[in-house]
């Protein structure tokens, strides 16, 4: 296997290429509008052989970029982008939506065969308040001739001067929606696709399950092939296994959700952490999903003591 390179837009964003493949791009300074609660992402993502197997800013829900860590019930605010569920109101647009803002680069290289990048941000209100602090990271690994691995890790400390509870629509009393966390919107043509899991496959009624890890296999207009993703949430994490906000019928994602029915709640000054594997690869998940779960389970095991729990505290 070859090894990574990486390309960087000061300022702006990393790409992580795989010879002339550039597997990943991820944005740090967003240009969002506000309305949709400006956050980095990544976007695109594609496979080893070039497929993409992300979607940025679909008509339905503007806010999905790719692969995102969006909140939409941080306290009081939203850190998701578009209206706040408000029981007995539905959804409704408030002054609210807050920003992941790009303070600086920490950290960009490779090493072990590996691409990394570490940046500090701070995320404020519509307003202009300061809520949270962040130091997050994220590394790319080459795994097999058709798959590879993102390890995505954060450490949140709480800096608005009083405790904040971290929640879900569900925990404000819609059902069955507890989305918010690491998020996943895949492409158009994987709707329909299957999600598939260590009990079996299927399709919406796998949402809200517990489980370490989930996959998603769709296939590809034009080309007819079939990619993977694979997402597992470490075991150190806050409310392990996760309750999963996953899709197939609407439109394909995954998202391991820790406060898909339990707030977490912060006090001020205190720091949470979260690590996932992502694991990305050409072909259906019963032809990969195994192996690519061994090899996403590895270089999360591999890249433990790599924590920024001790930097962003």
């Amino acid at each position: 296997m070859s090894g990574l390179a990486l390309d960087h837009e000061v300022d702006v964003a990393v790409t992580v290429r795989d010879g002339d493949n550039p597997l990943l791009r991820y944005v740090y300074a967003p240009d969002t509008v506000q309305l949709e609660s400006p956050k980095p992402y990544v976007h695109p993502v594609r496979t080893r052989a070039g497929h993409v197997v992300s979607l940025y800013r679909p008509h339905d829900h503007v806010w999905h970029k790719g692969i995102a860590w969006s909140l939409p019930n941080v306290g009081d605010q939203n850190f998701w982008g578009g209206p706040t569920y408000v029981h007995g109101r539905s959804y409704v647009q408030l002054d609210n939506n807050g920003t992941q803002r790009h303070r600086g680069v920490v950290g960009l290289g490779r090493d072990g065969g590996g691409a990394e990048f570490t940046h500090e941000l701070d995320w404020i209100t519509q307003a202009g308040a300061p809520y949270f602090t962040e130091r997050r990271s994220l590394r790319a690994e080459l795994v097999s001739d058709a798959a590879w691995v993102l390890v995505f890790e954060t450490a949140m400390t709480n800096a608005s001067g009083a405790s904040v509870s971290i929640g879900s629509p569900t925990t404000k009393g819609r059902e069955n929606a507890g989305y918010g966390g690491l998020f996943w919107r895949g492409p158009r043509s994987f709707t329909g696709g299957r999600l598939v899991g260590a009990e079996g496959s299927g399709g919406d009624e796998l949402r809200g399950r517990r489980a370490e890890w989930l996959a998603f296999t769709g296939r590809h207009d034009e080309s007819d092939a079939a990619s993977t993703i694979l997402m597992v949430d470490d075991e150190a994490n806050p409310h392990h296994p996760p309750q999963w906000f996953a899709r197939s019928e609407q439109f394909a994602c995954l998202n391991p959700a820790p406060f898909f029915s339990e707030e977490l709640e912060i006090g001020d000054g205190e720091t949470v952490a979260f690590r996932y594997a992502v694991g990305v690869a050409d072909g259906a998940a019963e032809d990969v999903a195994d192996d690519l779960l061994t090899a996403a389970r590895d270089v999360l095991a591999r890249t433990s003591g790599r924590s920024v729990v001790e930097a962003a505290g």
